[in-house]
């Protein structure tokens, strides 16, 4: 067991756990802070492309994770009417394209086998409720006080990562004071079981409806026995939370102008939960001394791009490998993770703004956008991701 190189983490989300799991294999000692009395997560989908699943399978989660994944065949695109506006292929042809899959999975699913890795690896310890409130940094690394059961302790390490979210404590700490910004979008998310629903919603394909200032996504997980369905609306309510229940009259409000097909399916799951979506502006400096973010604390993704957990999932790949690249000297080590995470990163952000905005075109603008969507075909927009996709650390 490595003994006189511990890391802390804060946080214990697909970042947090991922970035354990990838300096246990260089041996470092992990110790995870997680301020939840008890890990849950709610019936969410999470969308895997292959720049993120080469990372989970050099870490040994190839085998786990194809039992609960699905690999969708293809993105179908369509108007909010139904039209079939393009179908980008996925399947075998992208994993040819990349090396790598492409894959749907329950966030549960994913969290579970996270868990059950960390949990099997001597080397990596991981505290609930156990809040990272401020840390110091001094020539022997970092000192983290820790909120822990109603009392204060310290944990030492020689780096601390900060894992912990769009509203982190820590990058607060390493000088961002500033809020988050509200999105004007909120996103409503529910799953229910496959077998009751049309055929058509059963597809092994990640389903993309357009509308105007509304669009809708669909997609089988947890080996195609449930569907998660994501719709995301422009909207002024903009609480905090993950997990706010909503009603169905709230959200079929938004998609009044829908065909029935859409509006009856929307009004199928029992229960529906929403978020309001915001944003952060680029960070250029993400940390001090021996101390770094990493994943939503560092750069929040609208999900647009279906990328946030992807680069937390890479940040925790290159964060490793430069930490034991440079064991000795932490503080090097995290300039040069940041340095090569930063400018991919704000890009990934950037494309997810845009989408946002074409997603939601209405009237001559939508039409322009479909028909140029359409007029390119599938496999060459599958090619102008080549940049996100076929990213290799």
């Amino acid at each position: 067991m490595a003994r006189s190189r511990t890391v802390v983490i804060a946080g214990a989300g697909i970042g947090g756990l991922t970035a354990a799991l990838a300096l246990a294999a260089h041996g470092f000692r992990i110790v995870i802070l997680e301020q939840a009395a008890r890990l849950e997560e709610t019936g969410a989908g999470i969308q895997l492309s292959p720049n993120a699943t080469r990372v989970l399978a050099a870490l040994g989660l190839a085998k786990r994770l194809r039992a609960v994944a699905v690999a969708p065949e293809a993105v179908r695109i369509r108007t909010y009417s139904g039209r079939q506006i393009v179908r980008v292929p996925l399947g075998s042809f992208a994993e040819r394209r990349y090396g790598a899959p492409y894959w749907v999975v329950h966030r549960a699913d994913l969290q579970a086998e996270l868990l059950e890795a960390v949990a099997a690896n001597p080397d990596i310890t991981l505290r609930l409720d156990a809040r990272a409130e401020d840390f110091a940094t001094h020539a022997k690394g970092v000192t983290v006080q820790v909120r822990n059961a109603g009392a204060t302790v310290d944990e030492h390490g020689i780096a601390l990562i900060g894992a912990d979210g769009l509203w982190s404590a820590m990058r607060k700490r390493v000088g961002d004071p500033r809020p988050a910004r509200f999105a004007e979008r909120t996103a409503w998310r529910a799953t229910m079981p496959a077998r009751p629903l049309l055929a058509e919603f059963r597809e092994p394909v990640v389903s993309l409806w357009l509308g105007p200032d509304a669009h809708l996504v669909l997609y089988p997980v947890s080996a195609g026995t449930f569907v998660n369905i994501v719709a995301i609306v422009q909207d002024t309510w903009r609480d905090s939370g993950w997990s706010v229940p909503g009603t169905h009259e709230e959200l079929l409000a938004h998609y009044r102008n829908w065909p029935p097909l859409v509006r009856n399916l929307l009004a199928l799951p029992d229960r529906w939960l929403k978020w309001a979506l915001h944003d952060r502006p680029r960070l250029w400096r993400w940390g001090q001394g021996p101390a770094t973010l990493l994943g939503d604390a560092a750069h929040p993704m609208l999900p647009f791009l279906a990328q946030g957990a992807a680069m937390a999932i890479e940040d925790a790949f290159v964060l490793a490998q430069q930490l034991a690249r440079y064991p000795d000297n932490p503080t090097k080590a995290l300039r040069r993770y940041e340095r090569r995470r930063s400018r991919r990163t704000a890009r990934v952000q950037r494309a997810a703004r845009r989408n946002g905005r074409v997603y939601h075109f209405s009237g001559i603008a939508a039409l322009m956008r479909n028909a140029a969507l359409s007029r390119r075909g599938g496999e060459s927009l599958l090619r102008r991701y080549d940049w996100l996709y076929g990213w290799r650390p």
